[in-house]
């Protein structure tokens, strides 16, 4: 009893001290940032755990300038230099221990979350075959066949070019699209959870671990798990991965490919519907190139629409997949970055959601104006301007630890977007406020042109909220 009554008493003994060294004596003590963020990790998992990690690392920039010490080990970054230091292909980094608590079995290593370097740039190696420019072009005519076919589910629903649809919660249909894709890309299967009816899937299209089975379908396509059974080692030939292996791997391409994706769609569209003369210069421009929605294949018409891609790269920018920093871990020999060297061990990075609302690169970053991607010297948007904005735009990362299937992702968002708003007329539910700002939220959160998002790691997002209607008679033009 009395060994736990000492005990009991010398744990705030030993947090204090901890947290004086990590305060005054620790080598990132000159790194600005809140005392108990620098005294302990605390403050970030309490952010962490109420979803707005993201919003509080705005908030310190804000005060602090560009660099925070957000946790006795931990420096973050808002500067386009300094994430180029950090995520570079020569950067004297590796993925943080973080990544190792996302394995869910020991057998079970993936891409994601392997970190040591060599072993990862082996698995990427690997994991780069089931993204080649020829398994974009076939996924493609996959993703085409689901998004015409959840069109047409809204049609059976709404069949009318006069009156309005009821209100609906956009960001939940697209869940079950982009989850049906991703299941018959990783699997030559689809989840279904689009169709009417009742299935168990429909209300968990990101915890598809409690419900995905391992199964070889007879007639097997080539699709991404195609490749990933066809890969082979590289010293005897033997399979690269094992059956465990295979499972790890194909759940990441899920849910990557899945959240991530329906972020930047609800993002793209919840902002779309708020900005009438962005949403007709855009309907504009792909009734321009396309006849009909069953006309937007993926090739170069559609890769070549301007104002789609602005209209999307805008919609990531608001709403990056992942508001918050991945995480590297410096190695020996430290790193340099924005001119100070920092040591071994220390954990860097950089937050999307801050470096999107960086001022100095962006001028205006809460408004959504797809505009300042395209060069138009006339409009007073210049080269440089569009080159050095797109020197802090990475949604899909950069370097090593880039997205491997950015490519699919970008077919996938480019269809979705085009389809849609060739079929569909869209706009706002009268009255919503679905994912808008308010000013009972606080700093940050504040403002109702701003698409809210919960931090999980992903951006968890509800909204918008829209109705539809057929397009009477699209004004056709060849293009």
């Amino acid at each position: 009893m009395r060994g736990f009554f000492w005990l009991c008493a010398a744990v705030p003994v030993l947090f204090l001290v901890n947290a004086f060294y990590n305060v005054h004596l620790h080598p990132l003590r000159h790194v600005p940032g809140p005392f108990w963020a620098k005294a302990s990790g605390i403050p970030s998992w309490y952010y962490t755990v109420t979803g707005k990690r993201h919003i509080w690392l705005w908030q310190l920039f804000q005060i602090y300038g560009k660099r925070i010490r957000v946790a006795p080990n931990l420096v973050l970054f808002c500067d386009p230099e300094a994430h180029a230091d950090i995520y570079g292909m020569k950067s004297n980094v590796r993925r943080s221990p973080f990544y190792v608590a996302l394995t869910k079995d020991i057998r079970e290593q993936t891409t994601l979350t392997t970190i040591d370097p060599t072993e990862h740039a082996k698995r990427r190696k690997m994991l780069n075959t089931a993204f080649t420019d020829i398994s974009v072009h076939t996924a493609a005519a996959f993703m085409s066949q689901h998004i015409d076919r959840w069109h047409q589910i809204m049609l059976d629903e709404h069949d009318n070019t006069t009156e309005w649809s009821a209100s609906m919660d956009l960001s939940k249909n697209i869940d079950h699209l982009v989850f049906d894709i991703m299941g018959d890309l990783s699997f030559g299967r689809s989840f279904n959870t689009k169709e009417l009816g009742d299935n168990p899937l429909k209300e968990v299209p990101y915890n598809t671990i409690n419900y995905l089975k391992f199964f070889y379908p007879n007639e097997r396509r080539q699709d991404m798990f195609y490749f990933l059974c066809q890969a082979r080692g590289s010293s005897e030939g033997h399979a690269a991965y094992t059956e465990d292996e295979l499972r790890a791997e194909a759940l990441l391409l899920i849910i990557a490919g899945s959240d991530t994706t329906t972020a930047s769609l609800a993002s793209i569209f919840w902002y779309l519907v708020r900005a009438p003369r962005s949403y007709q210069k855009l309907v504009n421009e792909l009734q321009r190139t396309f006849r009909t929605a069953e006309d937007a294949t993926y090739g170069p018409k559609l890769t070549f629409c301007t104002y789609l891609r602005a209209c999307i790269d805008e919609g990531m920018r608001l709403v990056p997949p992942g508001p918050c920093e991945p995480p590297r871990e410096i190695l020996a020999g430290g790193l340099k970055i924005m001119n100070n060297h920092y040591p071994k061990g220390t954990i860097v990075g950089t937050a999307p959601w801050c470096d999107s609302r960086n001022e100095e690169v962006y001028g205006d970053p809460g408004i959504f104006r797809p505009e300042r991607w395209i060069v138009d010297e006339a409009a007073g948007v210049t080269k440089e301007m569009v080159a050095d904005i797109r020197t802090n735009f990475h949604p899909f990362l950069t370097g090593p630890g880039s997205c491997a299937g950015k490519n699919i992702a970008m077919a996938e968002i480019m269809l979705v977007v085009a389809k849609t708003l060739l079929i569909f007329d869209i706009r706002k539910a009268p009255g919503s406020t679905l994912g808008e700002g308010s000013p009972e939220l606080g700093w940050g959160e504040r403002d109702k042109k701003q698409f809210q998002v919960v931090d999980a790691y992903v951006s968890v997002k509800q909204g918008p909220e829209v109705q539809y209607r057929k397009r009477a008679s699209p004004k056709a033009e060849s293009g």
